[in-house]
């Protein structure tokens, strides 16, 4: 599907963020795991977020999916050998995390995807789990999906180089409680995206899991034990919600966005700050957040080593600011649904945007018309570009309908939010 957008004169109203998606993937993949029945409610329900919920129940969980919320009925971390391949489409947190998961289940496994998944590398995550008595390997032998797992996970110690993927750590944090042993994971190297890891220390607590977290040392300790059964309310997704924060700041608007947690885990809320920096007035008040644009923003220099999800967002920013943005400290991000940095690169420069490619980042100097421009099948590029199509009108995004993978009610809120948008 293709989507035309046009210039919005401006921004108005109140409008609840969208439930986090990285959330919502580890309170299902938990729920699952645990010793009872879980409510999972206000879950985000996307195409990411159904690949880790089927997966559950493929592992052998029932599941009862309502409209705001989720029934889970635990496995107690004995999951059953799924019949059939799993097919995760595109959705890597789910291949990640289920990569240790599918350990605990006897038999064989096979985790595979879409075009895009199968190029995601996992050969640091299955040389990770080797020494834990975990046998996972690819069916191509080139470290990427479909991945085979085979049942059994002794526990040991281990490490990690943690400057690919946080996603990596999560998987072992999260699946460790139901090894046979101990599990010892040091991580090496340059520690990237710790707001994800944060984020799974802080569900494990609340599904009364203990992980020791030596932050000086990058190390965890887990002991065997079980995740007990919990209802869990999802917060708002500051990854979403920063599209509609960036359209905000770009032209006139007056914007409230409520189910914000202002001491979120999540590393996105980190959007706030860039744009409040970049000139557009922001407004924190317990959890919503109110954006009041006035059209004109300006360049900075910013580090997403911690929220690499932010690059498209920041890259449409930096195109719509005046004067130069750097943009550093994501060379992780050429290993999500596309090689982002080089996809933003390319696609920016057919709307006249002047930028260099950098190896960790884009250097982008301000000044952007309309064309057309492909999503690559990637949901950040696919919102990052309507919003400059907010901006300077004009601009038609190919395969657009990808935001379904994290934010299917995105153009419906847009519409709602933006007056003389003849999107």
């Amino acid at each position: 599907m293709e989507l035309r957008v046009q210039a919005a004169d401006k921004i108005e109203g109140t409008v609840n963020a969208p439930p986090s998606k990285s959330y919502t993937h580890r309170a299902f993949i938990m729920a699952f795991l645990a010793e009872g029945v879980s409510k999972i409610k206000d879950p985000l329900y996307s195409d990411d977020t159904l690949a880790s919920l089927n997966s559950c129940q493929a592992f052998g969980s029932h599941v009862n999916q309502q409209n705001n919320y989720s029934e889970i009925t635990g496995i107690n971390g004995k999951p059953k050998t799924p019949e059939n391949v799993l097919d995760l489409k595109n959705s890597g947190t789910t291949l990640r995390i289920l990569t240790s998961v599918a350990s605990l289940a006897e038999g064989y496994t096979v985790l595979t995807g879409d075009k895009s998944l199968r190029t995601r590398p996992m050969q640091y995550l299955t040389d990770a789990l080797l020494p834990l008595g975990v046998s996972a390997f690819s069916t191509r032998n080139n470290g990427k999906p479909p991945i085979i797992i085979k049942g059994g996970f002794k526990g040991g110690e281990t490490y990690i180089n943690g400057n690919v993927s946080s996603q990596f750590i999560s998987s072992i944090l999260m699946a460790a409680p139901y090894a046979e042993n101990c599990v010892d994971l040091k991580v090496k190297g340059n520690f990237i995206s710790k707001p994800y890891v944060d984020m799974t220390l802080d569900l494990m607590e609340k599904f009364r899991v203990n992980v020791d977290y030596e932050r000086t040392e990058n190390s965890f300790h887990v002991e065997p034990q079980t995740y007990r059964s919990k209802d869990y309310i999802v917060e708002g997704d500051y990854s979403s919600a920063s599209y509609l924060i960036a359209a905000a700041a770009a032209i006139d608007s007056n914007l409230t966005i409520k189910n914000l947690v202002h001491d979120s885990k999540q590393g996105d809320k980190f959007i706030l700050d860039i744009v409040k920096h970049m000139g557009c007035e922001v407004k924190v008040k317990n959890n919503e957040v109110k954006i009041v644009g006035q059209g004109s923003l300006k360049g900075i220099e910013v580090n997403l080593q911690n929220a690499p999800d932010l690059l498209p967002t920041v890259a449409a920013l930096g195109a719509m600011a005046e004067g130069k943005t750097k943009i550093t400290g994501v060379e992780h991000a050429r290993f999500k649904e596309t090689d982002r940095i080089h996809t933003c690169a390319v696609e920016l420069s057919k709307l006249g945007v002047l930028l260099t490619e950098n190896k960790d980042g884009l250097t982008i100097t301000g000044g952007v018309h309309g064309g057309v421009v492909k999503s690559h099948m990637d949901h950040r590029l696919a919102m990052a570009f309507y919003i400059i199509g907010l901006k300077v009108g004009n601009i038609k995004i190919d395969n657009a309908s990808v935001y379904n993978v994290s934010f299917p009610d995105f153009p419906n809120i847009m519409k709602k939010l933006t007056t003389g948008n003849g999107t």
